[in-house]
């Protein structure tokens, strides 16, 4: 005969398996929305060109003549204030190249990516070994003044979180001529397929080895498929230069624009140390 104290007992032990049941059921279910929202963005993102061929997206021009009639009063670019300077003289100059240039850095040696940009100096360590193509392209056209004076031209601020830069043309669809391969996909910081905060990386198209120059900045840990070059990481103070353009806000109030603040890269500089 169960007693009333074992009753209690089987009760309780039941009650706890319907509790870890329900969590484990809502466990999956987040983790499958994180998974359908991270790649729709991740292709939102990472696949600019594609959807700019097919009219998804628009030109900067575009956008400024649309901007009144579709964002939000509060997401309004006149109504958030701008943390950043005035951009230095100078305008982007039109370059392309056929091919990759050919690999002629030192793979043993340091490197950094430095930008002189108009919210503040945003300095990136390189990581030479684990990505060479990729850091040797940045070096070639740093040198060639590729970046200079070039906007960056998307924020993304549900989902993933990132500001996108690299393209000369400020409006997805640019880029340097050439593809570069994919490289170090398998690094020791991307768990769980996450970006985690400081991370910069290459965009593409969404296919393999379409990397050109355009480049994400991670400013809070970011699910998205490993599928994106991570070639650098942010020091502190570009960190915090990252999250000032990022509390800046982006101009549709939908979680994916152009950023309220005047991001330009004045100047990029890569240095050997």
């Amino acid at each position: 005969m169960v007693t009333q104290e074992q009753r209690k007992r089987q009760l309780a032990r039941e009650k706890f398996l319907r509790q870890q049941q329900r969590r484990t059921a809502a466990r999956r279910k987040a983790r499958a929305r994180n998974a359908v929202i991270a790649s729709v963005l991740g292709v939102i993102l990472v696949g600019s060109l594609t959807l700019y061929t097919t009219g998804v997206l628009k030109d900067d021009k575009d956008d400024k003549a649309n901007a009144s009639s579709e964002a939000s009063p509060s997401a309004s670019p006149s109504a958030a204030k701008d943390p950043c300077e005035k951009a230095a003289a100078g305008s982007v100059k039109k370059l392309s190249w056929k091919k990759e240039p050919a690999v002629t850095i030192d793979k043993s040696a340091d490197y950094t990516l430095k930008l002189a940009t108009t919210c503040g100096e945003i300095d990136i360590a390189l990581k030479t070994a684990a990505a060479p193509h990729t850091v040797n392209s940045f070096d070639f056209l740093a040198n060639k003044g590729f970046f200079d004076h070039t906007k960056c031209h998307r924020l993304t601020t549900n989902g993933i979180y990132v500001l996108q830069c690299g393209d000369p043309t400020g409006s997805g669809s640019g880029g340097p001529g050439y593809t570069i391969p994919d490289e170090n996909l398998k690094d020791k910081s991307l768990k769980d397929n996450v970006y985690p905060a400081g991370t910069v990386a290459m965009a593409n198209t969404g296919q393999a080895h379409t990397g050109g120059s355009q480049f994400f900045l991670v400013y809070q840990d970011s699910q998205l498929p490993p599928s994106y070059t991570p070639f650098g990481t942010l020091s502190a103070e570009a960190m915090k230069v990252l999250k000032k353009i990022a509390a800046a806000g982006e101009n549709t109030g939908a979680g994916d624009g152009a950023p309220n603040a005047t991001v330009v890269i004045n100047k990029a500089t890569v240095t050997k140390s």
